[in-house]
């Protein structure tokens, strides 16, 4: 088991609460709060060791295409395609945007 933790600049705060996948589903799970305006956190909590190159570089796509709303962000996964990752962090998003 392996904790990643990565920082990145974000937009104003996101709208809510979300949760997109479930861990015991074979992939993984996004958990996603609302954090302060500027600042979005992800950690990363993975069954596959000695990944953290690959998780960073992911990431870095992600949150570089724009700013994203700042949040805090879990993610539980349990050896998912960076796919469905991605996949799965639009979702929570999405979700959390919705008024």
């Amino acid at each position: 088991m392996e904790q990643l933790q990565f920082e990145y600049a974000a937009g104003s705060p996101a709208v809510r609460r979300a949760l997109a996948g479930v861990v015991s589903s074979g992939d993984l799970e996004v958990l996603l709060e609302p954090a302060l305006a500027g600042r979005t956190t992800v950690l990363v909590q993975t069954s596959v060791n000695g990944f953290g190159a690959t998780w960073q570089a992911l990431l870095d796509r992600v949150f570089s295409a724009s700013a994203l709303p700042a949040a805090t962000i879990e993610i539980h996964d349990s050896g998912a395609t960076p796919g469905v990752v991605r996949m799965r962090i639009e979702q929570a998003y999405e979700e959390a945007q919705r008024p």
